[in-house]
């Protein structure tokens, strides 16, 4: 009877490297929702108010 040539170790190395490009795929997918590449400059501006704090929405003229 032949020996197997897939031994715990070929296995499990395969299921580590697996499970590592799972991983880098979901952090790429996750990396690409939360891109603040292509938004609209106003949703990128900070206004500062007279007390020095920053604010999303522009003080009232």
């Amino acid at each position: 009877m032949a020996k197997s040539k897939e031994t715990f170790e070929k296995r499990a190395k395969e299921k580590k490297r697996q499970k590592q490009r799972e991983d880098k795929r979901e952090k790429m997918e996750q990396r690409k929702a939360n891109a603040e590449k292509g938004k609209p400059l106003t949703e990128m501006l900070a206004y500062v108010d007279e007390n020095g704090n920053l604010s999303d929405t522009p003080p009232n003229a």
